[in-house]
């Protein structure tokens, strides 16, 4: 937003939510802080508590839709709770637009100038833009967090349960090649290994030796995938790959654990705790 030279002041901050949870603590996601800033002189704003209806950015948050003032303090449109810290800042122009995923506001992002001059079409649509890329990337983090449930072992002999596991460590992968975050990425593949080197039971018999050849990432990602049921066609669209391209990587996972079939090769992955 700043580098676009129309809002040279951005600042913003989430809902908090609960540990590993996808929805905000606070009912309908009543409050937040602003805890990031870029373009600002100094930390009046940060930290600062934002409750729904109040200033611009607790309008946004309550009518869930964004919001703009061409002169903050003399605004008859908002409240005015904010004005010292505002002040401090020397904003003037300001907009904010509610960040909001699955029908839940999760957090303002705001964009201020330190003229009072009208927001046109063209910063707020850049403002809009950047919510949007807030708002993938945070329905993909719960997303993964909703699968990472399921990292909890279950009891070795409850299929139904580790059924569950299989399918989520599919999809956990799958996943983690579509988030831009690589310390989300591998707090996600860390949860996949660990669910592969839990899944068998203590009385298991010993795996068999693998050849020298490791999978791939994508090789894995498809072995995953056919373990937890999933035809090709289902595969590539998981994996957002061409189906070809699955049975290509197939191929190659079969030829290096030695297996002539599918299910041969699920076998020897789970021996090999490289699925659960």
């Amino acid at each position: 937003m700043r580098r676009s030279g129309l809002l040279p002041v951005a600042f913003g901050g989430l809902v908090p939510v609960s540990a590993g949870a996808a929805q905000p603590q606070t009912p309908g996601g009543r409050a937040f802080r602003i805890t990031e800033l870029s373009g600002t002189g100094g930390e009046s704003l940060r930290g600062l508590a934002i409750t729904t209806g109040n200033g611009l950015g607790g309008k946004a948050l309550a009518m869930g839709r964004p919001c703009a003032v061409t002169d903050y303090r003399s605004s008859r449109v908002i409240s005015h709770e904010y004005d010292a810290a505002v002040a401090a800042e020397g904003l003037r122009s300001v907009l904010a637009v509610p960040i909001v995923v699955h029908r839940r506001v999760r957090g303002v992002l705001y964009g201020a100038l330190r003229q009072p001059y009208a927001l046109g079409d063209r910063p707020m649509t850049l403002a809009q833009d950047a919510v949007r890329e807030l708002e993938q990337a945070l329905a993909v983090r719960d997303e993964a967090y909703r699968l990472l449930s399921y990292a909890q072992q279950p009891a070795a002999g409850d299929r139904r349960a580790w059924e569950e596991v299989r399918e989520a460590h599919a999809e956990l992968r799958a996943l983690a090649g579509r988030i831009p975050d690589p310390h989300l990425r591998q707090e996600l593949l860390g949860a996949c290994a660990r669910l592969a080197s839990a899944s068998g039971p203590a009385t298991a018999p010993p795996p068999r030796a693998m050849p020298p050849a490791q999978l791939t990432p994508r090789e894995l990602d498809v072995l995953a995938s056919v373990a937890s049921g999933a035809t090709n066609a289902v595969a590539a669209a998981r994996l957002r790959l061409r189906p070809e391209t699955v049975k290509s990587y197939l191929r190659s996972a079969m030829r290096k654990l030695g297996a002539h079939t599918r299910l041969e090769a699920v076998v020897a992955a789970r021996r090999a705790g490289l699925l659960p």
